[in-house]
Parts: C-alpha cells; sequence; structure tokens
C-alpha cells in the first residue's frame, strides 16, 4: 500500500512566502513519504495524509498535478536514470518504472483499438521472448553437439566417402563391421591408413600419435586467438558472471552479439581440442546472450533491466535444459544456483522456455539417438539396502574432490593473476593443450571423448556390450559371456580396464585443475562428472566382485544369490558424477533433477540424495562455497550471496563511511551552491553520488543525487571531450544550458544503485586503486552542439546559484539565473539508524537489492553503507585483506 501511494500522490502549491522566508535550518526535509518539521511555526507542515489548519499545501488525489515517475522531466534527457558500465542496478527503482508503465498502459488500453493491440503485445511479450531465446538455444545447442563431434572425430581419421560424416555416423551403411569391431570400416581411415597406407603397426600408431597432437593444438590455439581478438568476454564458464549479472550488476558486452558468436565458434574448438572441460556451462552463457539479445526487440525488457534480469533467468534454465536433456533441472537450476530474483511469474516462463529449447534439440537429434544428451542411460535392476553404504562412501570422495579442487583451481587461478604467466593466454593455453593431448592418448579411457567416456561408464553391461569393462569371465569354458548376468568374475579386460581408469581418474583430476580458468570456453559439469563416474565405475566393479566371491557374507547373502542380479556398476558411475559435480557446486535440488531426467527412473532417486547430499556436507566442512561463488570472490565482483550467513555482531556506524578520523562526507546542499562549486566538487571527486542535505549546520538529509545523473543535467548529456572525472572541457566557458524541472514537487525517484564512496576499477600491483569511469552518455547519444544550443536556456552562468527545492531561494536582484535540479533528485534514500545490527543491514541489501543506504541519527545525516563496504566488511570479519579481494 505504502508504494502505492507513493506513486498515486500529487501535491499543489498555493502559496510559497511562507517557506521562502524560513532559515535554511527551517526548511522542510523530504522524507520518504513525510516532509519532517524540525523547527514547528505556523507555516511549517507535515505531510503525511492531512494538513494542519493553516496550511499553505493542500493535499489532492490525481488531476493535472499528479506526478507520474516517466513524466518528471518536461522534456527527458537520454541517460539520465541510466547505468554505467561496473555498475550496479536499483531494484526498487526499476521494479517502480515498470509499475508506472503498467498502469499507463492499462489506463489507456480502452481508448482505442491500436492501445488495446499495444496493451496485448506487452502482456505477450514475456512470452514471445522467452520462446525466441528457446528456440535460438536449442538450435545453438544442436550445431555444437554436432560440429563438436564431427571435430573430435577428425583428429583421429577421417570418412572418405563423406567428409562432413563423423566416425559413427561414417561405418553406419557399412556391410562390412563387425560384432567384435564395429566401429571399423572401410570408409573410415584413421590418419595413419590414408597418409602412410597402414592401418596397424608401429608406424601407423604413431602418425595417428601426431595428428591428434596436431589437430588439438590447433582447435586450441585457434580457440583462444579468436576470444583474445575478438570478444574476451567469451572465455570460461560465464556462470560466475551470469549469477552477478542476475544480481544486478552491469557487464557491457558479455552477453553481447559478438559474445555469443565467438562463444559458440570457440566452444566447439575448445571442445574438440580434448581439453579437460565441458560445453554445458559456457550453454547456459550462449542461451543468456541469446535471452538479452532477443529482449532488445521488446522495450518492456530492453528500457528496464530488472525486467531484463527475468528473460536471463529463463535463459540460464533453457541453457541447461539443452546441455543435459533437463527441462525440469533447468528450472530448478536457475531457482537454486543462479537467479537473485525469482518471481513466480519467471518460473512459469523459465519452465516454457526449457520446453521450447528440448523441443529444439529433439527435433535436430544430434546425436542420432533419439535423446537430448549422448550419455542417457536406463537401468532396470533395482538397488538394495546395504548399497546404500558405498553410495556414501561415493558421497565423501565427491566432497573431498570438490573442495579439493576449489582450493587447488583458485589458488592456481591467484597465482595466475599476479605473475607473469598470465599476461600469455595463448601461450597457457598451448601448453595445456599440448600436455593433455599427449598424455591422453595412449590411453583410451582418455583419448575419448568425455561425453562418450560417461557414456560408457554410465552403460550396464548387456549382450551387444562391446566396452573392456564387460570383458567378464564364463566359469564353465573362460570365454568371454554375452548374458546380462553379472554375478561372475571379471577377465582380463575388466581388470585391465581398471587400471586404465585409475590412471585416467588421476590425469582427469590434475588437467582439470589447471584447465578450469584457462583464456577458451570452459566448462565444469562433464569433467567434474566424468572424475565421478570414473570413481564410481571402479567402486561398483569392487563391490560386484567382492559380492560374487562372498555371496555368502551376511551384506550379500539376503539379496545376491547366485545367478541372480545385485550390483549394477553403471548405477554406481551415475551416482559418483552426481557426487563430485554437488561437491564442487554445491547443487542438491536441481542436480538430482537432472541426473534423475538423465537415467529417467523415479526408483534411483534415494541413492542419488543420500549422495549429493553427503558430497554437500563434506565439501562445506572445509568450506561452504561452490566454485562459482569463489570465482566471484576472486574476480572481485560485488555479489553478496544469500546463502551465506553473517553472525557478526557490528553495528551499522562501525562499518559507515566516512569512519572515526576520516575525511568528513562529500555532500550538497539543497539551495546555497552555485554550478562552478557544484562541478568542483565533481571534478575533484571520484563519487558516484552525494547525499543532499538541508545545509553543513543542520546535517539534515534532503535525498541523494547521482554523480552521472547531475553530469548529464548540468551540461545537457555529455558531448564527446568529456574529462576523466565527468567534468566537460571547457566547460567554464559557456553558459550552462539546461533547467531540469517535475511538474510539481512529488516523488522523485533517482538511480541510486551506483558504488556512491568507492570507485569501480582495478586494484593495482601497488595497492592504489584507479577510478574506472566509463562515458556518462551512451553509444548513440552523444548530443550534437545544435541540439545542446537548442536546449540552452539564458541567464544561466558558472555562478548561478544551483537548488534541489521545488522553489527557488530568494536572491538579490541582480542574481543571475538559478539552476534547478530537483527532478534528479532521489527524495525518498533508504535510510539507516547508526544503531542498527550489521546481520540486519546485510538481509536488508540482499533482500531489496539495495546498492547504498544512508545511516543518521536523530533525523542527522552520519555516513554512507554502500554494497561494497559490506562484502569489505565480511573479509575483515574472515580475517582477510578486502584490498586483495576486491576490484581485481
Amino acid at each position: 500500500m505504502e508504494s502505492e501511494q507513493l506513486f498515486n500522490r500529487g501535491y499543489s502549491r498555493n502559496s510559497y512566502n511562507s517557506i521562502a522566508s524560513a532559515s535554511s535550518d527551517e526548511e522542510l526535509l523530504d522524507g520518504a513519504g513525510i516532509i519532517m518539521d524540525f523547527h514547528t511555526s505556523e507555516d511549517d507542515i507535515l505531510l503525511d495524509g492531512e494538513a494542519s489548519s493553516g496550511s499553505n499545501y493542500t493535499m489532492i488525489n490525481g488531476g493535472s498535478s499528479s506526478t507520474h515517475l516517466l513524466d518528471l522531466l518536461d522534456e527527458p534527457i537520454p541517460g539520465v536514470g541510466t547505468y554505467d558500465d561496473f555498475h550496479t542496478i536499483d531494484w526498487v527503482r526499476e521494479k517502480c518504472k515498470d509499475r508506472e508503465r503498467h498502469r499507463k498502459i492499462n489506463s489507456k488500453k480502452k481508448d482505442s483499438a491500436w492501445e488495446f493491440t499495444k496493451s496485448l503485445y506487452d502482456a505477450w511479450s514475456g512470452w514471445l521472448v522467452v520462446t525466441l531465446t528457446g528456440l535460438a538455444s536449442g538450435a545453438l545447442a544442436g550445431l555444437i553437439d554436432i560440429a563438436a563431434d564431427w571435430l573430435t572425430d577428425l583428429k583421429e581419421g577421417v570418412c572418405v566417402s563423406a567428409l562432413w560424416f563423423n566416425h559413427e555416423q561414417c561405418c553406419w551403411g557399412s556391410n562390412e563391421t563387425t560384432f567384435e569391431e564395429r566401429d571399423k570400416c572401410p570408409q573410415w581411415k584413421t590418419w595413419g591408413h590414408l597418409i602412410l597406407g597402414q592401418a596397424e603397426g608401429p608406424g601407423s600408431y604413431i602418425m595417428n600419435y601426431i595428428m591428434y597432437i596436431y589437430w588439438a593444438l590447433s582447435f586450441a590455439f585457434l580457440a583462444v586467438c579468436m576470444v583474445k581478438v575478438f570478444a574476451p568476454y567469451a572465455c570460461g564458464s560465464g556462470i560466475p558472471e551470469i549469477k552477478t549479472i542476475l544480481s544486478g550488476f552491469i557487464i557491457r558486452g558479455y552477453l553481447g552479439k559478438w559474445t555469443l558468436l565467438i562463444k559458440t565458434v570457440t566452444l566447439v574448438l575448445a571442445v574438440a581440442s580434448g581439453l579437460s572441460l565441458g560445453k554445458e556451462g559456457p550453454l547456459v552463457h550462449v542461451a543468456c546472450c541469446c535471452g538479452n539479445i532477443f529482449s532488445y526487440l521488446f522495450p518492456k525488457y530492453s528500457k528496464n533491466e530488472a525486467k531484463k534480469r527475468e528473460v536471463l533467468s529463463a535463459a540460464s534454465a533453457a541453457g541447461v535444459s539443452v546441455a543435459f536433456g533437463a527441462p525440469i533441472g533447468g528450472v530448478l537450476f536457475s531457482l537454486e544456483e543462479v537467479s537473485y530474483y525469482f518471481p513466480l511469474k519467471t518460473l512459469w516462463r523459465s519452465f516454457f522456455a526449457a520446453l521450447v529449447a528440448a523441443f529444439v534439440l529433439r527435433s535436430i537429434n544430434p546425436f542420432g539417438n533419439s535423446r537430448l544428451v549422448l550419455f542417457y542411460v536406463e537401468y532396470h535392476t533395482p538397488w538394495y539396502l546395504f548399497e546404500l553404504f558405498p553410495f556414501i562412501l561415493l558421497g565423501v570422495f565427491g566432497g573431498l574432490w570438490g573442495a579439493f579442487f576449489i582450493r587447488a583451481n583458485i589458488a592456481w587461478c591467484r597465482r595466475r593473476k599476479s605473475t607473469r604467466f598470465g599476461k600469455y593466454p595463448v601461450l597457457e593455453v598451448i601448453t595445456v593443450a599440448a600436455i593433455t593431448a599427449i598424455v591422453a592418448f595412449p590411453n583410451p579411457y582418455t583419448r575419448q571423448n568425455t561425453s562418450e567416456l560417461i557414456k560408457e561408464l554410465f552403460t550396464d553391461c548387456g549382450p551387444l556390450a562391446s566396452s573392456q569393462l564387460c570383458q567378464y569371465r564364463s566359469e564353465m569354458n573362460g570365454s568371454k559371456v554375452v548374458d546380462d548376468t553379472p554375478e561372475r568374475p571379471a577377465g582380463p579386460g575388466v581388470y585391465s580396464a581398471m587400471w586404465q581408469l585409475s590412471l585416467a581418474l588421476v590425469f582427469k583430476i590434475i588437467m582439470t585443475i589447471f584447465t578450469f580458468g584457462i583464456k577458451v570456453p570452459a566448462g565444469l559439469f562433464i569433467p567434474s562428472m566424468a572424475i565421478g563416474a570414473i570413481a564410481g565405475r571402479i567402486v561398483g566393479i569392487a563391490v560386484e566382485q567382492l559380492a560374487y566371491y562372498h555371496h555368502d557374507w551376511f551384506l550379500f547373502k539376503e539379496w545376491c544369490e547366485v545367478g541372480a542380479d545385485c550390483i549394477t556398476p553403471g548405477l554406481y558411475a551415475m551416482v559418483g558424477a552426481a557426487a563430485c559435480l554437488g561437491g564442487v557446486t554445491r547443487m542438491t535440488v536441481s542436480l538430482v533433477v537432472i541426473v534423475f531426467e538423465l537415467t529417467g527412473g523415479l526408483e534411483y532417486i534415494v541413492p542419488l540424495m543420500a549422495a549429493v547430499m553427503t558430497s554437500k556436507w563434506v565439501g562445506d566442512a572445509f568450506g561452504r562455497e561452490g566454485i562459482y561463488e569463489a570465482h566471484i570472490r576472486l574476480n572481485g565482483y560485488p555479489f553478496l550471496d544469500a546463502k551465506e550467513e553473517f553472525t557478526h555482531t557490528t553495528l551499522a556506524s562501525e562499518v559507515m563511511r566516512p569512519g572515526q578520523g576520516a575525511a568528513p562526507l562529500s555532500v550538497l546542499t539543497q539551495d546555497d551552491m552555485t554550478v562552478e562549486e557544484l562541478e568542483a566538487m565533481i571534478s575533484d571527486s571520484s563519487y558516484n553520488g552525494f547525499p543532499v542535505i538541508v545545509s553543513k549546520e543542520s546535517q539534515r538529509l534532503v535525498g541523494f543525487a547521482l554523480r552521472r545523473d547531475i553530469t548529464i543535467a548540468i551540461d545537457g548529456g555529455l558531448p564527446s571531450g568529456t574529462s576523466s572525472k565527468g567534468a566537460p572541457h571547457g566547460v567554464q566557458d559557456v553558459p550552462y544550458s539546461l533547467e531540469i524541472t517535475g511538474s510539481n514537487p512529488g516523488y522523485v525517484i533517482a538511480d541510486c544503485s551506483r558504488e556512491f564512496l568507492g570507485c569501480s576499477g582495478a586494484q593495482l600491483a601497488g595497492g592504489q586503486s584507479t577510478v574506472h569511469q566509463t562515458p556518462a552518455t551512451p553509444v548513440g547519444l552523444q548530443w550534437s552542439h545544435s541540439e545542446n544550443a537548442r536546449r540552452k536556456q539564458e541567464g544561466i552562468v558558472r555562478t548561478s546559484r544551483v537548488y534541489f527545492t521545488q522553489h527557488s531561494p530568494p536572491l538579490p536582484a541582480d542574481s543571475p539565473r538559478p539552476l534547478k535540479l530537483r527532478a534528479i533528485l532521489d527524495m525518498s534514500p533508504f535510510t539507516l539508524s547508526d544503531h542498527t545490527p550489521m546481520e540486519i543491514v546485510v538481509d536488508i541489501f540482499r533482500k531489496l537489492g539495495l546498492r547504498q543506504c544512508l545511516v543518521t541519527h536523530n533525523g542527522r545525516l552520519l555516513g554512507i553503507i554502500t554494497k561494497k563496504d559490506i562484502l569489505r566488511h565480511m573479509a575483515q570479519m574472515s580475517n582477510l585483506d578486502p584490498e586483495t579481494i576486491m576490484f581485481n
């Protein structure tokens, strides 16, 4: 109700004399919803719903003088209320702006058929944008899958009959394949056979080895060069940055067209190079790029950053949907892992986007198995109660692996940032790719595509199985059996596979640590699942053999009769994959649902839940951060994790700035500063906003004004030639040209989301911060001199008085015309008492999406707390140096 009244309330003024004659300390202080009286007189009133007798103000509802948020300026200025790069949106302001837009549309829809059509278009635009996002995400995912499979097989050979076929497709139509060697056919030739004419032998093996390394290095080199030259934002997983963007942070270009194009192409190359990475995480980034691009087709989303983030939440669900063939898991992933603000409406649209994306990918059928993923499996044997023990052991392994990986990878990434090695990303990628290819080729389990490896590990042994993992012995003649009964002794092939898998496990663990974070698209889902699947398959075979040789033990006696199905090693691989992925990301519900959708069986929910929860508990014992939160902290993004608890007993007065002994807070007074003084303050400081007070003596708060909006308002839009601190070059030589007026003294909402007392920028090696300033006017909004001249108002000069009140202060007759900036003033900034516990302050910042709040004592301004102040304080409470983790 209060927010409704905030925008519906209007004011009309009958007399100004009483206020104009008051001293500066007797000015009315505009608060959140009321105007407060500090020196009561017959002319000073409270505007809190009723006017007292003798009042010179009359409150009205509606009428021609009611204030509309979008009509605050007689002639709106491009750039005012928008956001700079590396700043954060004001969630409250954006939601208020959207409600006002919605009210306008609803009020006009009965005026004409055209207005009614526009209202329908606005109502359906949300569903249209998520439909387009789902279509594009599914199509791009199918394209990436097909291209990555073809390039991966290109490292080993080529299909001479049809170059565009991968290995499996090449042999589909061949009549010369055998059951034992179904992957060999005359149409597919290895590089050794093609170049040397030898299909077997040491010469052919060495040639295949050389060509494998050549193609791996070529793909990796091409990928890192394209990222470095065309789209630096295309590197990495993208999920840490997506989480930060969804929390309200602005990273220009991260979800742009170039990033989408380069990420799509280089993702194919990176996967095909054989590096220990996956495409599932980057597919979330690709889907969010699609959502961002399509949102610009609809004004409802293009002009509102908060609404745009609803589309991005739905897009992230579509990305996971096509990555794992798990639409429901994608929605839960968006809700649990990446989204900061997730209303019910977004839940429905995320579900629909995931559905559309999965439908498109199923129509493309990139793997030729009528499934959305390569490693879809189905199990037909139940699990037994005693198996919970090895499942929980796999959960413990997943938690230990996750904790170890996070610490090791973050340590390596931090070293990369602080040493010369990080200055040569191309050399790093080539080095990692070369080591990976050289070590991976001799082992068939590391040579093959990681998704193919997971498929082989997940698959249960059956009559048609040709894998080494299924080479069991028959007790009658010692030959390989082809029945589907797992209770039989392992043959030489199984033991050989166990050794190779053990070496592959060590290799994957080491290489994944050094691969995640290099400057190519690199996902973490598939490598983590591969590590868990290898460990799970090894444990599954061990339990299987234990049950065979010791079927009379009390654990196995009841369930594992001789000749009966008992242990399913593939199930252990699946549980291990979920446990390791959960240990790294700390996902729970969404991860269980994703893996459940991969298997299509409700029967295995309990083992999955037990392993994933054990993994999370063990991982949390070593640190509560997942890998994405750790990378967010490493990069210094201003992200307040809702999962992190604040348990310290500090007060707002201990965190606010300025602290004791520090320089006083930079403030503006409401009516006694000149244009020259205002610009000098802007030029001499790097702060992104300034509290406005009644006077230096009273320190009573009036509102908050942003540096960007002040600069744009004074200069009429920053032209080219603006100085690095925001002051236009030569601005002293020209008269100021603009008066910004609202229609009446209603509630003015400005952009209050910047970091107001800490400059955004990079932390230099010597510990000195540099201000990161970006042009205040977006590209395409640079105004020409003729447009500036059109906006000039005669009489505004350097000595003109600047005032933020509704009416001009009393001035001498020969004074130049004053400049009114009330319309850019946020008259309802969020304020807190200096005795507010920081636990409550942190909770408020998280739940309201605040960027700053002002600290007062008995109505008088004391200081300010920004989001970065809170992050610094939390780092100090954790015995960390804030300067080592902020703004890197």
